[in-house]
């Protein structure tokens, strides 16, 4: 009889624990489901949240009460209401909010796509949609604020809340590999690379009527469409390349660092062989070859580039930038020679020039800053200074062709103030400083 009444009072117990948690979760999907809760309904929210924590016991009831503490920031974001600011929205953000609430809310949507019972699946689709733009805006300031790893963090849980949006786990490998977390860019590096993400798209634009600013514009139909009511005008595409190279790059490079040269070089030629037509991955194997000293093969692979296309001008000139990169200026000098004789009117070719040509008269410079005063060193910083102020000379016929071609280049006119100054061309120095926008 004894062995009844506790197998009782267990059944009692267990039942009445249900009954709580089964309560628990009414009030919360009620709360939840409120467009403007109060600041009282939040409170609510919170201590049902914690009184259903520990009582949940099924699998379902388990994924929904972590789904509802996930979601404590979205009720607290709805409580402020639609006049609501970014920076009141800020408050309740941080990487581990998201983390957490890309966690839960995949959770529930495994679960219920396992189940067949769509209880808060649209919802969540909804809300990833809505905070979205707000979750991206916040990453981009983490980014601005030099918290590379966190913005890391946040664009990689983006990425998880929709797969099909591979552009965020690229950025979220750009933002590891500022913040030196290696480890981090390499697994999203090689899921890019598993994915075969290339980013080759085009971009639309329109210049605004009423600002007289260009607008961007998602896709062709919708710019079209701007354009055709009158509001916008001057209609123009602009095609972003393959990030695969890039991103073959820096999977070889983090490798490069971790000592594995061989898997390095097995990596851009395994990228290579799966995308043929892919030049940009051409480009990278060179530069590997070029950074681990391998000179012959960096040689073949230069030479593949050219024999695919000697005159693509884009290709000359980034073998101009990896030369300068690998501190071979003459090798840099020759390929963007190349690439003005291709294209007259290619303005970075002008401005990567002049680059070199500044290096090379720093170098003037320091040696006469070494010169005593001597009447045998006047004599030398006198011809010194010849030299220099010759190059610096040339320097400005780059700099002044490159402004030509590109009004809005602001560090080619910045630069060229500087030289002016130098060469005490102050008129000059005065007029073009005068047409720089802070």
């Amino acid at each position: 009889m004894k062995n009844k009444f506790v197998l009782l009072a267990t059944a009692l117990l267990i039942s009445v624990s249900s009954f709580a948690q089964k309560d628990e979760l009414k009030n919360l999907k009620k709360l939840y489901t409120k467009d403007a809760p109060s600041a009282k309904d939040v409170i609510d929210y919170k201590a049902n949240v914690v009184k259903l924590t520990p009582l949940a016991s099924e699998e379902g009831d388990k994924i929904y009460a972590s789904f509802f503490k996930a979601m404590t920031p979205v009720m607290e974001i709805k409580a402020l209401g639609p006049a609501a600011t970014p920076e009141q929205m800020a408050r309740f953000i941080t990487p581990a909010v998201v983390a957490e609430f890309t966690t839960s809310a995949n959770n529930v949507l495994d679960y219920e796509k396992r189940t067949g019972k769509k209880v808060y699946t649209d919802n969540i689709n909804q809300t990833v949609a809505f905070y979205k733009p707000t979750l991206l805006n916040y990453a981009v300031e983490l980014g601005n604020k030099k918290k590379y790893s966190e913005a890391a963090a946040v664009l990689h849980n983006l990425y998880l809340l929709d797969t099909k949006d591979q552009e965020k786990l690229y950025y979220a490998a750009s933002y590891a590999v500022n913040g030196q977390d290696y480890d981090t860019a390499l697994k999203y590096y090689e899921e890019l690379k598993a994915l075969n993400y290339s980013g080759e798209k085009t971009n639309y634009y329109a210049k605004n009527k009423a600002n007289n600013q260009e607008d961007f514009f998602g896709d062709k139909a919708t710019r079209d469409s701007y354009v055709k009511v009158g509001t916008h005008t001057a209609p123009r595409e602009e095609k972003e390349p393959s990030k695969r190279g890039e991103i073959y790059k820096n999977i070889a490079l983090i490798l490069v660092q971790k000592g594995k040269i061989e898997e390095a070089k097995k990596a851009v030629i395994d990228a290579r062989q799966a995308n043929p037509d892919d030049s940009s991955l051409l480009l990278s194997e060179a530069d590997l070859y070029l950074k681990t000293n391998d000179m012959e093969a960096y040689k073949n692979a230069i030479n593949q580039v050219l024999e695919k296309d000697p005159n693509n001008v884009d290709l000359v000139f980034n073998l101009g930038v990896i030369s300068s990169n690998n501190k071979d200026p003459k090798g840099a000098e020759k390929y963007y020679l190349r690439a003005i004789e291709i294209n007259p009117n290619y303005a970075n070719a002008y401005f990567n020039l002049s680059a070199l040509k500044i290096d090379e008269s720093q170098v003037i410079l320091d040696q006469m800053n070494k010169l005593g005063t001597s009447a045998a060193d006047n004599k030398k910083y006198d011809a010194l200074k010849k030299q220099r102020d010759a190059i610096l000379e040339v320097v400005v016929k780059h700099l002044e062709k490159t402004i030509s071609l590109d009004d809005k280049n602001t560090a080619a006119k910045t630069t060229l103030v500087s030289v002016y100054n130098a060469l005490e061309m102050t008129d000059k120095a005065k007029a073009l400083k005068a047409t720089i926008k802070e």
